[in-house]
């Protein structure tokens, strides 16, 4: 009786060592889910029009395209906006270090050395963090971001700005100073 209960013994031992050794995620190990981008794209020139009028012009040397529809910039991005009575002239450009489109709230998320250029009207708009709505046709930025104008006559700072996105016409929101421009002072 001895004998049987000892085999009986190691005949279970033997099956449940067997049966731990088959679980299946013991072997695969932990599963990992790739976040990258699904294309990426150089030299990219996109166009957007309304009503057959060419509204801008995006330019980036390199663009990627996630899963969710964003896409990003991250070595430059370049928009050139046209004027509204189709003369396909420059109006505005906006240039940055890094680009992202977050499509699903038509928006874009400029990020270092950002600047913003009304080619008619000769201002400029420098600071570190901007925001494009498509949508709504602005430019901001957050209240705390420093940014600079430059116009042929004066040069204005402060902290947040909202602007139309031709840049023609635009409020910085707590302003801190106001300088004139010496008649001699290189263009910045």
């Amino acid at each position: 009786m001895q004998i049987l209960r000892q085999s009986w013994a190691s005949g279970a031992l033997l099956t449940v060592l067997g049966l731990t050794g088959c679980d299946k995620k013991a072997t695969n190990g932990p599963r990992l889910e790739y976040t990258g981008p699904l294309m990426e794209t150089t030299n990219v020139r996109t166009l957007y029009s309304d009503s057959a009028k060419l509204k801008l012009q995006l330019t980036a040397p390199l663009e990627q395209r996630f899963e969710n529809s964003d896409v990003r910039y991250p070595k430059g991005v370049e928009v050139k906006f046209y004027s509204a009575d189709n003369t396909k002239k420059v109006v505005n450009t906006l240039t940055a270090n890094y680009g992202k489109l977050d499509k699903a709230k038509n928006l874009y998320i400029m990020r270092g050395d950002v600047r913003v250029v009304n080619v008619p009207q000769e201002q400029r708009l420098n600071t570190e963090e901007l925001f494009f709505d498509m949508n709504k046709q602005l430019i901001y930025t957050d209240s705390a971001m420093f940014v600079k104008v430059t116009t042929p006559q004066e040069y204005l700072t402060g902290y947040g700005l909202r602007a139309n996105q031709d840049f023609s016409r635009y409020s910085i929101i707590n302003p801190k100073g106001v300088f004139a421009v010496p008649q001699s002072a290189p263009a910045p």
